[in-house]
């Protein structure tokens, strides 16, 4: 049974669609799709979060511990910065996909919603004499995601000062007598932020932006929004099927910060190999949106299957994420999807499908 999130009631109010999730009960929309997607590509949509996972880690070898973890180089951060990374096994699968931000006395983990414990587990293997201390905070943080052009200008008129941030870099503001962390992390092709803040300031927060200028978004345009920028989702694009390269997403790893965790078989990818399948993207002609598990095929021979498809609002036709063969990554590359019982012509599309705004 899912549980409530911080916001629940206050999504009621606001008149949303709940449903369950893999975090907890979350909205599904607010009663128009189509407008809650406008207004992340050309305003500032206000997403919320919540159900993330999130792990706060202290200790005086917490970033030499994560370094030998994790496949992106946690030890090069400095407080306010942060990265992307992957957590594998030994032989290059991915365990756990995570966000990692590095504050003055202690590092924040995002994680993928409803995984925090399993990823405690697995991890808590490798910790022997390290003075490292993993503490679960799902109940502690909510986490409110502003996304589009004028999500900055939004958080600006709440805090009362601009926000300059590289990408994962993050800063402490005051909102509505409050603090509050706010994180450079898009969930589109717009410019976006998450927004950590105690569990029980969220409605506070949550008010505080959109009486600023924030339109309520649900999780269905937040998925065609992420479909549309091409980024995969832990647990329906990737999982521990699946090898780090598969997921063509360099920015999460680091090929200079020495031994971590699978690095051996991501490294031989890398410099002496290639693999043999990964995530494209695939736009499709007519209307029928394909269900995950569907078939790729190019001349009656199966080269792939779909993880995330969804009719896109931007293109206005079905897009999916799915891994192909790599003799067909082109761009352009014809190939077809069965759908129910018929096969629908498809292209294989660079990613994102939509130019960034």
């Amino acid at each position: 049974m899912s549980i409530d999130l911080p916001l629940t009631e206050l999504h009621r109010a606001e008149g949303a669609r709940l449903r369950d999730g893999a975090g907890g009960r979350e909205p599904a929309d607010y009663g128009d799709v189509a407008a809650e997607h406008r207004a992340v590509m050309t305003g500032a949509g206000l997403i919320d979060r919540s159900a993330l996972g999130k792990v706060t880690v202290t200790g005086r070898d917490r970033a030499s511990f994560l370094q030998g973890m994790l496949s992106n180089d946690v030890k090069a951060l400095k407080p306010g910065q942060g990265c992307p990374a992957a957590f594998l096994d030994v032989h290059g699968k991915v365990v756990s996909l995570l966000a990692v931000y590095v504050l003055e006395e202690s590092i924040l983990l995002e994680l993928p919603a409803g995984s925090t414990e399993k990823f405690l587990q697995a991890i808590d293997k490798f910790l022997i004499s390290e003075k490292a201390y993993f503490e679960p905070a799902d109940e502690a943080f909510a986490i409110l995601s502003m996304q589009g052009p004028k999500a900055a200008d939004v958080l600006a008129r709440v805090s009362g000062a601009p926000l300059e941030l590289m990408p994962y870099g993050h800063a402490e503001a005051t909102v509505a007598g409050a603090p509050v962390r706010v994180i450079s992390r898009s969930d589109a092709v717009a410019p976006g932020y998450h927004c950590w803040t105690a569990a029980d300031h969220a409605a506070a927060l949550w008010k505080a932006l959109r009486v600023a200028g924030a339109v309520p978004v649900g999780v269905d345009a937040a998925e065609i929004l992420r479909v549309e920028a091409g980024i995969p989702l832990y647990g329906q694009d990737v999982d521990e099927t699946v090898i780090l390269p598969e997921t063509r997403l360099d920015t999460l790893v680091s090929y200079t910060k020495g031994c971590y965790i699978g690095q051996e078989t991501v490294a031989r990818v890398k410099y002496r190999g290639h693999i043999n399948r990964g995530i494209s993207g695939l736009v499709l002609e007519g209307d029928a949106v394909p269900s995950a598990g569907a078939p790729v095929l190019v001349d009656d021979k199966d080269i792939g299957r779909v993880t995330s498809a969804v009719r896109s609002l931007a293109l206005g036709t079905p897009i999916a994420l799915a891994y192909v063969r790599r003799e067909h990554f082109e761009p352009g590359a014809a190939v077809s999807v069965k759908v129910g019982d018929r096969l629908v012509s498809a292209r294989v599309s660079s990613l994102p499908f939509v130019a960034p705004s």
